[in-house]
């Protein structure tokens, strides 16, 4: 789905038995083509293809941003940098330590707490998806990203802070209502808006009123990183 102002991507995973689909957004701005989100660690050639499949050249990209610390949204930006060096990383402050390597992880803090009470046959899955995340490679921010700052992306956007998912989690907003970058503030399920992982939610009230607040916007497209676009602004 592309405007001229937007595109939605679609990265395919096989991971074992399971097909995957991450959709991070293109926005066009007058001097920018900004990725929002980048995929797990090792999706460098999987991103330049779908770029390319859109008529997007991937040395056109002047930033990265970043919604949050987890490795499918953040985990190809170290090699997006060492491509293309130009590219501006960019996230909310809350996120920045995390993403740079400054904290650890709070989603590995969160695995590794968890492991000790797994059932017994869950314990290998369990630590190898710590180790997974230990190996996501850190990387240098260059600008910090607040509520309520605008741009000119995707015809004139606003950033939004949606926690819950985890603390700094960011979303952003078409000042016309056009569409909602949703990152992992809500998801598509059954054709409706829904918190993502609510089990794994790092602050799930705060999660849920992330949730409704998006909703509430009524925009005509929630684009989706787990489920794709929703159109019409379909409620939870």
């Amino acid at each position: 789905m592309r405007s001229a102002l937007n595109q939605l991507l679609d990265l395919q995973y096989q991971l074992g038995d399971l097909e995957e689909h991450l959709h991070p957004a293109v926005l066009f701005g007058s001097r920018d083509v900004v990725l929002v989100d980048c995929g797990y660690p090792g999706s460098l050639e999987i991103l330049e293809r779908e770029l390319l499949h859109h008529g997007i050249s991937p040395a056109s990209l002047t930033k990265l941003v970043l919604t949050h610390q987890d490795d499918d949204h953040m985990g190809a930006a170290a090699e997006l940098k060492e491509a293309w060096p130009a590219i501006e990383i960019l996230t909310s402050e809350a996120e920045q330590p995390y993403i740079t390597g400054e904290r650890k992880n709070l989603r590995l803090q969160q695995a590794e707490e968890m492991q000790a009470r797994l059932p017994r046959e869950q314990r290998a899955l369990g630590l190898r998806f710590c180790q997974r995340l230990r190996q996501v490679r850190p990387v240098a921010v260059d600008g910090v990203l607040r509520p309520g700052d605008v741009f000119d992306w995707g015809g004139g956007c606003e950033i939004l802070s949606t926690p819950g998912h985890t603390p700094g989690h960011l979303s952003i907003r078409a000042l016309d209502g056009d569409f909602l970058i949703t990152g992992d503030a809500a998801v598509v399920e059954n054709g409706a808006l829904a918190v993502a992982n609510p089990q794994f939610c790092l602050d799930l009230p705060a999660a849920e009123r992330s949730l409704e607040r998006l909703a509430r916007y009524g925009c005509r497209r929630y684009l989706c990183y787990h489920g794709g676009p929703l159109d019409n602004g379909a409620k939870t």
